[in-house]
């Protein structure tokens, strides 16, 4: 692996951890409720990731960071798993079994039906962007990161 490249993954989780961090801190769930800012971090990552991905994949030339950066790095921090079991095991603790079953299918389905959207979404979004140029009779140029 590249130093740089590291370094994106590095920076990205470190960027992607601390947005978490201070959004768990804005909005806290006191021990008996549903964790809704977890469940929201989860869900608006699953989105963003499938339609970052779209982009870096099917859309954009070959990049060496923004996919490191950004999927694996930022959103990679920014979601989270061990947080969402964490939340579960303090409902589960408190007798909130219905809470965390909510929690548990709820986080997947909606985890799912984001992910989903977000490639349709982006999907969409690159087709017409490329319809776009293609009238204009350009190319599509990109900055920097495209290397």
């Amino acid at each position: 692996m590249r130093g740089g490249v590291l370094a994106a993954v590095a920076l990205g989780g470190l960027l992607g951890g601390t947005a978490r961090y201070a959004l768990g801190l804005a909005f806290p769930a006191p021990g008996a409720t549903f964790p809704w800012t977890t469940f929201a971090i989860n869900v608006s990552g699953s989105f963003a990731l499938a339609l970052l991905l779209v982009h870096v994949i099917e859309a954009w030339p070959p990049t060496r960071y923004v996919r490191p950066f950004a999927a694996v790095g930022f959103l990679g921090a920014f979601t989270t798993f061990s947080t969402w079991m964490v939340d579960t095991d303090r409902l589960l603790g408190h007798g909130h079994y219905a809470a965390a079953a909510s929690n548990i299918v709820g986080s997947l389905f909606a985890g799912a039906a984001a992910t989903v959207l977000g490639l349709a979404i982006g999907r969409l979004t690159s087709a017409r962007l490329t319809r776009l140029d293609a009238r204009r009779g350009r190319a599509r140029r990109h900055g920097w990161w495209v290397r």
